[in-house]
């Protein structure tokens, strides 16, 4: 991964802080992320993982602490404002609609980027015919690539799980990102959906350039493709780094490899 250029600091998030009522979710979290990095997010069940990727994409709002993204400084994120900066997520639980077929799904992930208003795009005229067909050129090139062709008009919730997770891959690249935050990609997978997801993260990475933060328990996974890992622990960052200074810290061991693995 040493040949792949990592660039400056794109994303850099200062003491944050998250509370529901009493429960204190994050506290004080420092970290950043670099241009074309993967960037891993690990811990134990409850440490925070998502509610931090919740905060980045403006689903949470911090009671404390400051995010600077691409040197814009922001007390909160909005996630429609997120979206449109570049930055796509997929999710732990899917949210695909199951009964529409991979293709519109995919589809579905352009919106952002159609230009033409709701009354062309409804009667399908002009403009918004010509756009339509330059987005449908842009999904079946994420098709081809996710290798999900023979899918490609079978409704999404006829899938196995692993495929699944692949169209809600496609859907997220489909806005055309910057900074992709994926949620557990590989959950429930078994070990071949697992390498077949890890080398398609890694394509986007080093093909698109894409900026990757990803939660993900298989520790595997973690210290081969990630550049830099944080660790939390019931929301507290407990360690960060390379993969290998994480795998030697003390603290990560007992609170978490020590335990699980």
């Amino acid at each position: 991964m040493a040949d792949r250029k990592i660039g400056e600091v794109i994303l850099d998030l200062s003491n944050i802080s998250l509370s529901f009522g009493g429960v204190k979710a994050l506290t004080d979290i420092s970290f950043d992320v670099r241009e074309h990095e993967i960037r891993a997010i690990i811990g134990p069940n409850g440490a925070g993982k998502s509610s931090m990727l919740n905060v980045i994409n403006g689903v949470y709002v911090p009671q404390k602490g400051e995010i600077v993204f691409r040197g814009k400084h922001f007390a909160r994120m909005n996630s429609r404002q997120v979206a449109e900066m570049g930055v796509a997520r997929t999710f732990q639980s899917l949210a695909l609609f199951k009964g529409m077929s991979v293709l519109d799904n995919i589809m579905a992930g352009r919106n952002l980027r159609m230009k033409s208003n709701i009354l062309l795009q409804a009667i399908w005229k002009g403009p918004a015919e010509r756009e339509e067909i330059v987005h449908r050129e842009a999904v079946e090139r994420i098709i081809d690539f996710l290798e999900i062709q023979p899918y490609r008009r079978v409704a999404v919730g006829r899938l196995p799980y692993g495929l699944q997770k692949r169209v809600d891959l496609a859907r997220a690249l489909a806005m055309e990102p910057t900074m992709l935050l994926l949620d557990e990609p590989m959950a429930g997978m078994n070990v071949e959906e697992k390498q077949d997801m890890s080398r398609f993260i890694l394509d986007v990475n080093d093909e698109f350039g894409t900026t990757i933060v990803l939660i993900e328990h298989d520790m595997g996974v973690v210290m081969d493709i990630s550049d830099r890992v944080v660790v939390l622990d019931y929301g507290r960052k407990i360690g960060d780094g390379a993969p290998n200074e994480v795998r030697n810290n003390q603290d990560v061991i007992d609170a978490y490899l020590g335990v699980a693995h």
